[in-house]
Formats: structure tokens, sequence, C-alpha cells
């Protein structure tokens, strides 16, 4: 079976973007597959919009996704996900984190944050919408709530849990393994039921 599969991440600085996609490509590495990938920062550091396109499958030739191309939008933040929809092609789904981080035109008041983020992505595509920061508290380490996130994506991505775990095993120090370990499984624990899931504090069966 032929697969290419395109995922856009998108977050803010400081959000662990970076190393979900890199947990991402080492996954689809370890299950033999051709991968690319490309990083687009912006002020990351001054809590800018930063992407990173992964793109594999059996070859890939180009490391950018080009608007309507991504299966899937990963995204760290709600303002984020409204930013990047377009990339998404029709069918592709969402998994969105429940957060949102100030831009600095709305820190300074000069604008404000869009209301119900979620409500007009979900109006257009199918959305996975988890409370990644309130699972990663609970686990007990909030830095873990990007792993959460891609263990919601690996739900629907043709890669064995064995690749997985090769990636998590390859980017975390050993000393933090085993509770990225749990934070991806909650992530796919969390995916596992129907579209709408909402994980954290304001849990709702789906």
């Amino acid at each position: 079976m032929s697969i290419n599969i395109n995922i856009l991440v998108a977050g803010v600085g400081g959000q662990g973007i970076l190393l979900a996609g890199k947990l991402i490509s080492q996954a689809a590495i370890a299950a033999g597959l051709d991968v690319k990938t490309s990083e687009i920062h912006g002020m990351a550091q001054r809590g800018g919009s930063v992407t990173t396109h992964v793109r594999f499958g059996d070859k890939v030739f180009s490391p950018v996704i080009d608007p309507g191309e991504a299966d899937f939008l990963l995204s760290f933040e709600k303002l984020e996900g409204l930013r990047y929809l377009d990339f998404l092609k029709t069918g592709g789904t969402v998994i969105l984190n429940d957060q949102a981080i100030d831009p600095l035109p709305v820190a300074v008041g000069s604008d404000v944050y869009p209301a119900a983020a979620e409500d007009r992505i979900a109006a257009r595509f199918p959305v996975v919408f988890i409370d990644a920061v309130w699972e990663a508290e609970t686990l007990g380490n909030l830095r873990v709530a990007n792993v959460v996130l891609v263990g919601a994506l690996a739900r629907f991505l043709p890669l064995p849990a064995s690749s997985w775990d090769t990636a998590l095993t390859a980017a975390v120090p050993p000393r933090f393994l085993e509770l990225n370990r749990r934070a991806f499984a909650r992530g796919l624990e969390l995916a596992q039921k129907d579209y709408f899931v909402v994980g954290g504090a304001n849990h709702v069966e789906p």
C-alpha cells in the first residue's frame, strides 16, 4: 500500500513544537519510510509562531507542505490552529490543544483574541480537541503537553507502536523517558474516542 502523509505542526515558541516534529519524523524513519521536514521560526524566543512541516511516505520529494495539502494539522494553540487551517486538504483532521496564548497585539491591547476559535475550526474540519496542558500537569510535568498531543496524532498514523517507542527513546533524556511514554499513551488513549474529544478538567464524553 502506498503511503504519503503530510503533517503541519503549529504553535508558538516554547511549546515544544520542534520536539514534536522530531518525534513524528523519527517514528516514520523507524518504520522504514522516507521523511522530509522543514522548520519555520517566527520570533520563537518571543512567543512568535513556529511551524514544522513533516512529510513521510514511500518517497518524498519536498520538505514543504503547500496550502491545501496537509492531512493533519497538529496545533498547540487555538489561534495558530485558525492561522494555518488553510493548509489542510479536504478530509483533513485537526488535533487541537485547548490553550490560548495572547499574541503581542492582544497582549498590548490593540487587538482581541478571536472568540470561539475551536468552534470556527470545527465548522470546517473534524477536530480532536484536547486539554493537553491539564493532562500534562496531571502526569506531573507541564512540559510533556507536546507529547500528549503527539500521542493523540499517533492514533491516526500508520506507524507501529514500536516505531514511536524508538523515537521517544532517541529524542528524550533517559530520566524523562517513562514520563514521556505515559504522556504519549494518555494522548493516544484520548484520541481513541470519536472526534471532539475533550480531555482535562472539562472532560466530556463524546
